[in-house]
């Protein structure tokens, strides 16, 4: 299975793994499933790590956090992006339109305890 982190389960797996619920944590450590995190979240990661304590603890280097891990990175296309804008107005933060529309084409469930993904008619891991 092909699985998206949400920012926070990439944090968590990351820091925190207790945080995980043992359903996302079970399928983010199963070697069968193919886990990713999104340039996406890196990018929310840098933009909002200087004033939030719990994004501070993540590593200074984030490909390091993604391949110690045997995560891999996905990149944001412009298909990707294109396909976020058309999504219903479901949902407002742009960060998690990126995430829904990536798995959506990526055909890859989404580790999130957000029930607000789930709106746009994805699979979720929680």
């Amino acid at each position: 299975m092909k699985l998206l982190l949400d920012t926070h389960a990439f944090v968590w797996a990351t820091t925190q793994p207790e945080r995980l619920s043992a359903q996302a944590l079970d399928a983010i450590t199963d070697r069968t499933n193919v886990v990713m995190a999104s340039a996406i979240c890196a990018y929310e990661l840098a933009l909002k790590r200087p004033r939030d304590p719990e994004l501070q603890r993540m590593p200074p280097d984030l490909d390091e956090a993604v391949t110690g891990q045997d995560f891999l990175w996905l990149s944001v296309t412009a298909h990707h992006a294109i396909t976020a804008g058309r999504l219903p107005r479901l949902h407002g933060d742009p960060f998690d339109r990126i995430l829904a529309a990536q798995a959506m084409i990526e055909q890859a469930a989404i580790v999130t305890c957000d029930p607000r993904l789930a709106a746009f008619g994805g699979v979720i891991v929680w």
